[in-house]
């Protein structure tokens, strides 16, 4: 669902409300590369649409009848990107558990919108140009608890260095992987167009962030700081809106 075959994101609307629906599908209207597919008024719609078309982004609302926004999400098997819509705050751990782009609050002023939207293109134009040629590009080892241990690259949430050794925080397992390496080191076995790294002592893939601030950058809810030396090139190399 991450493939488009132009320059705009194709975009599909799902709200209970019909007054809320309105305006989302009004403020995609608004945007040049957002293209509005369709909008629909339950989960259950939008799946049936889902089984017939390919779209790059849903604005989703989460407290609807019979089945919740991330209930729905958490149903599809190869997601699109997600930006969640919602009057309700208590919900923004779980939808950034689910990795969505991003959290808007209705009302939704439109510069917030456009904000989102812009970092869901940014997002989607670094999953396009990660798409990997060859299983190099997947994954690699390393040596860790007498053996070698394969990791995928979409699996790193984010890598911790602690002097001669850095621990790998994966989405598959509570428990990171600890390996004797310098962290100078392992960013070598990382693709520059999907890792940063941010601090002396952190280095983080573009696609597992969810929210940032000048200084932190967040992985769900685990803050991450960002450090003088590195943040110039990090604003450059995950946008403007950076």
């Amino acid at each position: 669902m991450i493939e488009s075959s132009s320059e705009q994101l194709r975009c599909i609307a799902v709200d209970d409300e019909p007054f809320a629906l309105r305006l989302i599908c009004d403020d995609i209207g608004k945007v040049p590369f957002l293209k509005l597919m369709t909008s629909c008024s339950s989960p259950i719609e939008a799946l049936e649409f889902l089984q017939k078309n390919t779209v790059d982004l849903i604005f989703l609302d989460i407290q609807m009848p019979v089945l919740t926004g991330t209930q729905f999400l958490r149903s599809l098997n190869n997601p699109p990107l997600v930006i969640i819509t919602t009057a309700y705050e208590e919900y923004a751990v779980e939808g950034f558990e689910l990795d969505v782009v991003d959290y808007l609050m209705k009302p939704i002023p439109f510069d917030r919108f456009l904000k989102a939207a812009n970092r869901a293109r940014d997002q989607f134009h670094l999953l396009k140009d990660a798409t990997p040629t060859s299983p190099e590009d997947l994954f690699f080892f390393v040596r860790a608890e007498y053996r070698e241990i394969k990791i995928m690259f979409d699996d790193i949430l984010y890598v911790e260095g602690l002097k001669d050794y850095v621990k790998i925080f994966l989405a598959s397992q509570s428990r990171p992987v600890l390996t004797r390496m310098n962290l100078k080191a392992i960013e070598t076995k990382l693709p520059g167009r999907l890792f940063c790294r941010i601090h002396n002592s952190f280095i983080v893939p573009f696609s597992k962030i969810s929210s940032f601030q000048r200084s932190q950058v967040f992985i769900g809810p685990t803050a991450i700081p960002v450090g003088d030396k590195y943040a110039a090139d990090f604003r450059k190399k995950y946008g403007p809106s950076a």
